[in-house]
């Protein structure tokens, strides 16, 4: 049985709302592929039982929550377990046992029976395979993805909801500065990629921590996220703290904002694009080409944008910085350069256009480790 119902405070009226918010558009868009009116959807999702009794609902479609059994995802669990009954959903939740530290997995059965309490159903533990590439954090970032998309494929789940908080988000600015990233990377965490969706990026950590106390939950604390070996943790516990001590308070909430209109000009950059893309590029049994003078007439972030979206879809790889301005100088700084073999694709100037071809994988290139992204 769900437990009892806990007074409403702000911190589980806000991670509510949060939440709320997150499961109604989620509900919506099943109305609208249901064949359901938008008005009809309204109706449907104020009920849980009106939506049961609607042959659209006859089966509520199911979100997962990712649990840790932290305060963040154990905030959401609890808040999600609220409210998907009330937007016509059911709720369940996975917790991923990454077998890192002695007691995961004893703290994953903690998770999943506190989850149970919660009313969540089904419930599900699944054991990671995190391998080494990447780094600690980037290997056990991908075995969590992988067992989500498992768990999700086998459960029917239609998204998975994440505990990401606007302090994580913080920090993830902060990387991203650091590594010199582009806007992609400094864009963050989006509030919803594929089936993923954050309902907490607009929540404190803070106000997770006080809904759990509200709640009477007890959350885990999970050791790694004291350990300074990983630079997430280092820039939780010393930079940020400087950065508010020094420059004042906000800092947080003003990297968050940052990250926001950032993801919303790369955006509108990215789409400018794909657009210009449609008209530019011509194909060929060997690749494709892109006239220079188109290229060179658009500002250096478009035309930028434009090569690394040709080489993307066309070859499947996505260009480092260096390697998209060495491309880029072909248009604006051209003086007779050789072909450029770069990796997965060449790319040579000939007469009035790029022409970019496949290129053997397996062959030389001087290839730069840093982090870069594609179009996203």
């Amino acid at each position: 049985m769900p437990p009892t119902r806990p007074r409403l405070t702000p911190a589980i009226a806000d991670v509510r709302r949060a939440v709320r918010e997150c499961l109604a558009s989620l509900a919506a868009r099943h109305t609208e592929n249901a064949g359901v009116s938008a008005s009809e959807g309204a109706q449907l999702g104020a009920s849980a039982r009106e939506s049961a009794e609607s042959p659209a609902f006859s089966v509520p479609p199911l979100v997962l929550v990712a649990l840790s059994g932290g305060p963040d995802s154990l905030a959401l669990a609890a808040a999600t377990a609220f409210e998907a009954p009330r937007a016509g959903l059911r709720a369940g939740a996975v917790i991923v046992n990454h077998g890192l530290q002695p007691g995961s997995a004893d703290a994953a059965a903690a998770a999943a029976r506190q989850a149970e309490h919660l009313g969540l159903d089904p419930v599900t533990i699944r054991d990671a395979d995190v391998g080494e590439h990447g780094g600690p954090e980037a290997a056990a970032r991908s075995a969590r993805y992988r067992v989500l998309v498992d768990a999700m494929q086998e459960l029917g789940a239609a998204a998975v909801l994440l505990g990401h908080t606007l302090d994580d988000q913080a920090e993830t600015v902060l990387l991203g500065l650091a590594r010199g990233s582009g806007p992609a990377s400094l864009g963050a965490m989006r509030p919803r990629v594929g089936p993923y969706l954050r309902p907490l990026l607009g929540i404190r950590r803070s106000t997770t921590v006080q809904f759990c106390v509200d709640s009477d939950l007890t959350p885990w604390h999970d050791p790694h996220n004291d350990d300074e070996q990983f630079a997430r943790v280092r820039v939780r516990k010393n930079v940020l703290p400087v950065l508010e001590r020094e420059i004042g308070p906000g800092i947080t909430e003003a990297l968050a904002r940052t990250a926001e209109q950032l993801r919303e000009d790369s955006d509108a950059l990215d789409h400018f694009a794909e657009e210009l893309a449609e008209d530019l590029a011509e194909h060929s049994e060997a690749g494709l080409s892109l006239p220079v003078a188109a290229l060179a007439a658009n500002p250096a972030a478009l035309r930028q944008r434009l090569i690394r979206l040709a080489v993307a879809v066309e070859f499947g790889t996505n260009l480092s910085r260096t390697h998209t301005l060495e491309v880029a100088r072909l248009v604006t700084d051209w003086h007779g350069q050789k072909p450029l073999d770069l990796p997965g694709v060449s790319v040579e100037r000939r007469g009035s256009r790029l022409h970019f071809t496949a290129r053997d994988e397996g062959a030389d290139t001087n290839h730069e480790n840093e982090d870069h992204h594609g179009i996203q």
